[in-house]
């Protein structure tokens, strides 16, 4: 297989058929480090307005660096995976305080900002800088094992380092940037998982897989994910004296680190949910006779089963008994639109209106 072949015709077919992305429109490498963090894990059409207003508010590194955790969250509320906007905040600061807010033309210093990983690092270096950088993600990965033939699980050990091997072959010539982009591109529109839209694509005649007759059965996958449910109870509580507003908690790591939600505990029943709480927030707590009502929230490594209940607190914490909790506020609902809240906060509090 001709490397140029492959190369020039994915960037014949790329500058006659990409889609016309924002990110795509700029050589920005903040604006391009923000779109890639954001696409992570997320759809193309969900992430463009946040991407947008995101830089409309915080143009440049210097300027995220800058601002609040909180603001941040809430800028990001709905997004999802909100580990990403704290490591993208982090970095931030990174960028600032390192390379005087500009982020440099160095596949070693960018690999070194906080939260970045070979992925972002070959998306930045070669679409804002047109440095021979290789990327891989899934629709990369899944691409060059068809196109290939790559017989190990291309997500770890040997096929994940095959996979990279051919991403460092393919990118290495002009244009590395719109190679990268190319070979994205594929995976999303041509080259997808379940029925390869093999007339469509480009490389169909280098395509190892389409001449074995294995582009359905390619990449393997060795290991199936397992997303166990986990049974919480969370409870949305009034504070007396405090009408109309409700008490919540951040927990500053894990999943939904830095956000603001209702308090969960992993209780059996509503009676030890309330024990908890107590013992932890230092204060009388009454629950309301209604019945619990459920929300579940599916995630991608596990499924959540939530019992929420609903009831009163004597008075407002002054303080809380947690290893796991860093902050807790009473505030009204409206509030929250100008603080991190997830999406399965906002099921919680709807569920008990």
């Amino acid at each position: 297989m001709s490397v140029k072949s492959v190369r020039r015709a994915l960037l014949t077919w790329y500058d006659d058929n990409k889609r016309d992305l924002p990110w795509r429109r700029t050589r920005d490498p903040y604006a391009i480090w923000v779109a890639e963090v954001m696409l992570q894990q997320t759809r193309v059409e969900t992430v463009i307005p946040y991407w947008e207003k995101f830089l409309a508010r915080w143009p440049d590194a210097r300027a995220l660096a800058g601002a609040p955790l909180d603001d941040v969250l809430a800028a990001w509320s709905g997004l999802g995976y909100y580990r990403r906007a704290r490591l993208l905040h982090k970095g931030a600061q990174h960028v600032a305080e390192a390379h005087s807010g500009s982020i440099p033309a160095d596949v070693e210093a960018i690999r070194a900002i906080p939260g970045v990983g070979a992925y972002t690092t070959g998306a930045i270096a070669s679409q804002a800088f047109d440095m021979p950088a290789a990327l891989v993600d899934g629709n990369v990965a899944r691409a060059l094992s068809r196109l290939f033939a790559i017989e190990e699980d291309v997500k770890k050990g040997k096929g994940l380092a095959r996979t990279w091997k051919h991403a460092e072959e393919l990118v290495k010539g002009e244009r590395p940037g719109a190679l990268n982009n190319a070979l994205m591109e594929l995976g999303a529109t041509v080259c997808v998982p379940r029925e390869p839209r093999c007339l469509l694509c480009p490389v169909r005649a280098h395509c190892v897989a389409r001449k074995e007759g294995r582009e359905k059965t390619l990449p393997v996958a060795t290991d199936k994910p397992v997303r166990p449910r986990i049974r919480e109870i969370a409870a949305v509580l009034t504070v007396k004296g405090h009408e109309g507003s409700v008490l919540v908690r951040r927990v500053p790591e894990g999943l939904f680190g830095g956000m603001w939600e209702p308090p969960r505990v992993a209780a059996t029943d509503r009676h030890a949910a309330r024990a908890e709480l107590e013992a932890t927030l230092g204060v009388s707590i009454t629950l309301d006779r209604r019945p619990s009502r459920k929300v579940e929230h599916v995630l991608t490594h596990r499924h959540l089963e939530i019992d929420v209940v609903s009831g009163h607190v004597d008075r407002a914490p002054t303080a809380v008994s947690s290893s796991t909790w860093d902050a807790v506020e009473v505030v009204r609902p409206a509030e929250l639109a100008h603080r991190g809240v997830s999406t399965l906060a906002r099921k919680l509090l709807a569920a008990r209106d």
